[in-house]
């Protein structure tokens, strides 16, 4: 018997009491327990995996006014607080023991008894009147070597169906495995104003305790900053995986399709891409197959590099998916089936309108701002658009045609061969490169990623933005160990995936983009043939490029209204060696900022491979064409 035991029956129906002790789990009556004395919700919801509970969440939300049916009556809206519409980077912190503090101090953590004190003292009976829903969740496939269990308490409903939609339920898992190893959530949104959106903005945290396996999330509602199985699991899941060997990783998992004589042939890709460099456009490339969009797991099985999505749902963002940019997910969106839209404008016929959608517009209606003319302004005399810029969806991955259900459900994930990482920059990188090695790929590619700041990012424009291995928001222990882990892991496969570099974004000298968008294809099948050896390649001082007729040929089969010539592909795949340079002593001078003890062999590393592009240059000049290079 739990000291909690009266009190959760006097805030639980029988039904809710009985799906709870059905677990035996006294881990779990701890974790309900505590929050309910401490948030002091009005009643609580114990969810299980049936759809009766499903159907009892989506419902809750509609009553609660957390969301609103559209004229598509599967489809809902859901709005946040005019200061809630983001991720809170600043009051996302690591709460760490003494002992951890000094190598976590360049991560946003603070001491543990005084986030611990703090964050509590916000939650305090911030469940208050409310009803709060507790669910649990697995992420990765159930029942499998990636499975990690986890539990959500949140007084909101709209939180609870959105983890619904996205994570695979877990409550059987748990039950039947007895797990003690889980992820613990707590999430209240705090009081709410007259629109019931969270009124003590200014009171929002989510403190992350990695050495305990528990989110704390206060005053809040957008997703971001709420679904504990989101982002705050993957902090918790990287620092679970650096521990345990294996990875965790902010990629998209894909499977790139053969044609032509190679007819069935499927290439399992994963991805990192920063923030607008291209990762959801690359998951969704026309005529491949789709896994993951946002996190996957790895794991070392029988010697190969297997990886898992950690979701089963897309939690993305809709401005500027349109018919044309985007047109499964943009078909999916007009479809009538389970989707959850967040700040974007309902028109007079209770219809979703988003920016950048391709279509006309009301110039009238509901939005993050409430009632909403076209030319309405904020406090600050700011024009509010009709929608705001990261409004986003909910929805299930297996609505999209391109959805990869074999590779989905698999148990032991699929054999990955071959990783891409994409940074975004006008003036520096080629469009593909091959690393020569893993450990290459790791340091060369992964580590020195960067993202050029554009006209639409406040500030200055064309700014490299450093971004190693596009995690560096969610890196959750050192960065140097945190690297050597990933060096390690595969290292220690024997069938180790190639490593590519992509960027989209390499500019004419006249400032023009030389390519389509859609050329992101080309090479991805350029790397594709490289994992079977079909392709010969040039070498370059960091790594493999393509030949031009074989590029060529690529563009011919799947661009063949795009002319693609040999001064375009000369001016690509020419080598800049001091922009290199730059950019490693870059990223070395970015490592040093946020880990006090990077490895020496990193550094080592990154100072032996300055010194011989030195050389390089010296031979050869500071812009190498393809071919040309012969080594020193």
């Amino acid at each position: 018997m739990s000291k909690y035991d009266n009190l959760l029956k006097g805030k639980m129906t029988d039904e809710s009491w009985t799906r709870l002790t059905a677990l035996k789990n006294e881990k779990v009556m701890e974790f309900v327990g505590e929050f309910a004395e401490h948030c002091n919700p009005k009643t609580i919801y114990v969810c299980d995996d049936s759809t009766e509970s499903e159907e009892y969440v989506k419902a809750a939300a509609i009553k609660n006014g957390e969301e609103s049916k559209l004229a598509n009556s599967e489809q809902t809206i859901h709005y946040d607080g005019y200061g809630d519409q983001a991720r809170d980077k600043v009051n996302t912190r690591y709460i760490v023991y003494p002992e951890n503090l000094e190598s976590m101090k360049a991560m946003n953590s603070l001491p543990y008894d005084e986030g611990y004190k703090e964050v509590m003292s916000y939650a305090k009976n911030g469940m208050a009147g409310k009803e709060a829903y507790v669910k649990c969740f697995t992420e990765g496939p159930t029942d499998s070597i990636f499975t990690v269990p986890c539990i959500q308490m949140t007084d909101s409903a709209y939180v609870c169906h959105s983890e619904t939609i996205l994570y695979r339920p877990g409550y059987e898992y748990i039950k039947k495995n007895n797990s003690q190893d889980f992820f613990r959530f707590v999430h209240t949104a705090g009081e709410l104003d007259e629109l019931g959106c969270s009124k003590n903005v200014d009171k929002r945290r989510i403190y992350m305790d990695c050495q305990n396996n528990i989110v704390y999330s206060t005053n809040n509602q957008y997703a971001g900053n709420s679904l504990g199985m989101k982002k705050h699991s993957m902090r918790l899941s990287i620092n679970k995986a650096g521990k345990e060997g294996w990875l965790c990783e902010h990629m998209f998992l894909m499977a790139c399709m053969g044609t032509g004589k190679n007819e069935g042939r499927k290439t399992y890709f994963a991805g990192a891409y920063p923030s607008g460099c291209g990762k959801t456009s690359t998951a969704m490339i026309p005529g491949e197959k789709i896994v993951g969009d946002d996190i996957t797991y790895f794991r070392n099985i029988d010697g190969e590099f297997r990886g898992v999505n950690f979701e089963q749902g897309i939690f993305g963002i809709i401005k500027d998916v349109n018919a044309e940019d985007d047109p499964v997910i943009f078909a999916n969106l007009m479809k009538n089936q389970e989707i959850i839209f967040s700040n974007v404008l309902t028109g007079p016929d209770n219809k979703p309108y988003w920016l950048g959608m391709g279509m006309d517009t009301p110039k009238s209606g509901k939005n993050h701002h409430g009632a909403w003319k076209e030319g309405d302004k904020d406090a600050n005399g700011n024009e509010v658009k009709l929608a705001h810029a990261n409004s986003r969806y909910t929805m299930r991955l297996s609505y999209l045609d391109n959805y990869d259900k074999e590779g989905f459900e698999s148990k032991t994930g699929v054999k990955v061969q071959g990783i891409l990482y994409g940074g975004r920059d006008s003036s520096i990188s080629v469009p593909c490169e091959e690393s020569a090695t893993w450990r290459d790929g790791i340091l060369l590619k992964a580590c020195t990623l960067e993202s050029e700041t554009t006209a639409q990012t406040l500030g200055a424009e064309g700014v490299l933005k450093p971004s190693p291995m596009a995690c560096m928001d969610f890196v959750s222990y050192p960065l140097g160990q945190y690297t050597m882990n990933n060096i390690k892991f595969g290292e220690g496969v024997k069938d180790c995936p190639k490593i590519f570099s992509t960027n989209y974004f390499l500019k004419g000298p006249k400032g023009e983009f030389l390519t389509s968008k859609l050329a992101k294809k080309v090479w991805l099948h350029w790397a594709e043939g490289r994992v079977y050896g079909e392709y010969e390649a040039i070498d370059t001082p960091t790594g493999k490029i393509p030949l031009y007729e074989d590029i060529a040929k690529l563009f011919k089969e799947y661009l063949p209204k795009e002319e693609f010539s040999k001064e375009t592909y000369t001016y690509m795949f020419t080598f800049r060696t001091q922009a290199i340079i730059d950019k490693i002593v870059r990223t070395k001078k970015f490592f040093a900022e946020k880990d006090p003890n990077v490895p020496a062999e990193i550094n080592n590393y990154w100072d032996a491979k300055v010194k011989e592009l030195e050389a390089v240059k010296a031979k050869y000049g500071n812009e190498i064409k393809p071919g040309e290079y012969k080594g020193l």
